[in-house]
């Protein structure tokens, strides 16, 4: 009988994190240039929050009326309430809660220190595997 995968073969293992005293400038530009919309806050390797591409945009807003990215640290934007799962956490859990929750990640954890991100764009990632697998790469659609 198969069983159900952990978490830890689907996450994105190391993710970048930065420190909640960071200026907010300086978490959009490296969330910028890797080309990420999640990024874990961590103090000494435990996560303590999250930010987001899209918690940048709310704060900052369309206009000149919203405080400078330079005026503001991580801490004041990150969303302190996370969801974080331990490595060996059952994906089909993970995914669940996620749904439920209108989540966009998930903080992977060892031992209380961050080892790993998942995000939407891994479960879309790990299903379209997960199909051609079932499927084979041309999903049975070929034309005889």
């Amino acid at each position: 009988m198969k069983r159900i995968p952990q978490i830890k073969n689907f996450m994105t293992p190391f993710p970048y994190s930065i420190g909640e005293t960071a200026p907010l400038e300086e978490a959009q530009a490296f969330m910028r240039a890797k080309r990420i919309r999640h990024l874990p806050v961590t103090r000494d390797g435990v996560p303590i929050g999250m930010i987001t591409d899209r918690d940048v945009k709310l704060v900052l807003g369309p206009d000149f009326a919203y405080p400078e990215p330079g005026e503001l640290t991580v801490e004041q934007v990150m969303i302190k309430k996370v969801y974080a799962v331990d490595l060996g956490e059952r994906v089909d859990n993970v995914l669940t809660h996620m749904a439920e929750h209108h989540l966009g990640s998930a903080l992977v954890t060892k031992k209380g220190r961050l080892v790993g991100v998942f995000t939407a764009t891994d479960a879309c990632q790990a299903f379209a595997e997960h199909l051609r697998e079932e499927f084979g790469p041309h999903g049975g659609n070929l034309i005889a």
